[in-house]
C-alpha cells in the first residue's frame, strides 16, 4: 500500500520586526494543521522578522532565534507534528575578527521535538555541500529561496536519495528587474511556477514550497508572489488554498509517495545519474575535484 503524508504549507504574512505576533500567528496555523491530521508543517523564509536588515533593531531580534527554535521544538512535541520553521536569522561572531554575521538557517524538527538536521542557505551565502536528512517522512532535502534557481542543488540531494525537497522562501513580484516588470508584471510568478514544475519532473521528487503572502486587508497584496504549494510529477501543483493565491493562508495536501516511484520508473533520472559512466560532472560525483582543479 502506498505511503501518503499529509502536509501543511503555510503562506504567512510576516509583519516586519513583529517577531512575537508573527510567532503567535504561526502557532495558530500549526495547531490547525495538526487538528486536520498534518504530519509536517512548513513555514516561509524570514517568517518571524520579515526581511528588514537595515531597520534598527533587526539584528537584536535575530539574536532571539535560538529561543524561538526551542519554542518550535516544544510545539512539535506537544502536537506530534514535524515542523520546518521557515528560516531563522542567526548571529555568529567570527572568533578572529569579532565581526558578527547573520546566517540564514532552516531546520527539520521531528514530532518528538528533536532537531534532525539543519541547512544554511548556500547560493548568495556559502558553498558547502548539500546533505540529506533522514526523517519520519523519509529522506528529505532542505533548500532556501534562490537555491531553487540552481538545478545542481537538487541533483546533489537526489543523488543522496532525497524524495522530498522543502524550500522556505521570501519571494515577491518586485524581485524582478524594472525591465522584466515592464515586459511582464508577473514575471517572477512565471519563474516560480515554471521552475518548480521543471524541478519536480527532472528530479522525480516532491517539492514543498512555502512562500510569504500578503495580508487580506493589505493594499500591497499585489507585491506578493505567494503560490505556496506541493509539487509532484504528473500532477504539478497541489494546494488549493495557496497555489494560485498571493494572500495569507494554508494548504493541506496529501502527498502520495507512489507518484514519485512511478515517475522514477517513467523517467529513470536517479537510475541514470547513478551510473558509473554518467557523462555529466556534478559535485557529488568523483570527477568533481578533478574537473574543478583543471579549471583552476
Amino acid at each position: 500500500m502506498a505511503t501518503i503524508h499529509r502536509l501543511a504549507v503555510i503562506q504567512l504574512y510576516p509583519k516586519p520586526l513583529q517577531i512575537e505576533s508573527n510567532y503567535v500567528k504561526t502557532v495558530q496555523f500549526i495547531h490547525e494543521a495538526a487538528s486536520r491530521g498534518a504530519k509536517l508543517a512548513v513555514l516561509p523564509e524570514y517568517h518571524l522578522t520579515g526581511w528588514a536588515p537595515d531597520e534598527p533593531g533587526f539584528s537584536k531580534l535575530c539574536a532571539q532565534s535560538k529561543l524561538y527554535l526551542g519554542k518550535y521544538q516544544s510545539l512539535a512535541k506537544e502536537l506530534d507534528i514535524c515542523i520546518v520553521p521557515g528560516t531563522l536569522m542567526e548571529p555568529h561572531k567570527d572568533p578572529e575578527t569579532d565581526e558578527v554575521s547573520l546566517f540564514n538557517v532552516t531546520y527539520f524538527i521531528d514530532n518528538h521535538g528533536e532537531v534532525l538536521g539543519s541547512y544554511q542557505k548556500k547560493n548568495l551565502c556559502t558553498s558547502d555541500p548539500h546533505s540529506v536528512i533522514q526523517t519520519p517522512l523519509g529522506p528529505v532535502g532542505l533548500l532556501i529561496c534562490w537555491d531553487l534557481a540552481f538545478p545542481e542543488a537538487f541533483r546533489e540531494l537526489i543523488a543522496q536519495g532525497a524524495k522530498i525537497i522543502i524550500i522556505p522562501t521570501f519571494w515577491t513580484l518586485n524581485d524582478c528587474s524594472p525591465y522584466g516588470l515592464k515586459l511582464n508584471p508577473r514575471a517572477e510568478a512565471l519563474f516560480l511556477e515554471s521552475t518548480l514544475t521543471s524541478r519536480t519532473f527532472e528530479n522525480t521528487c516532491a517539492i514543498v514550497f512555502a512562500n510569504i503572502g500578503g495580508s487580506k486587508s493589505s493594499t500591497k497584496t499585489n507585491l506578493y508572489a505567494g503560490l505556496s504549494r506541493v509539487v509532484v510529477p504528473f500532477l504539478g501543483a497541489l494546494g488549493d488554498e495557496t497555489k494560485d493565491s498571493a494572500e495569507e493562508g494554508m494548504s493541506i495536501v496529501d502527498l502520495d509517495m507512489q507518484i514519485l516511484d512511478e515517475a522514477e520508473k517513467q523517467y529513470k533520472v536517479r537510475e541514470d545519474i547513478a551510473r558509473e559512466d554518467w557523462h555529466y560532472v556534478y559535485r557529488h560525483t568523483s570527477g568533481f575535484e578533478g574537473a574543478r582543479n583543471e579549471k583552476l
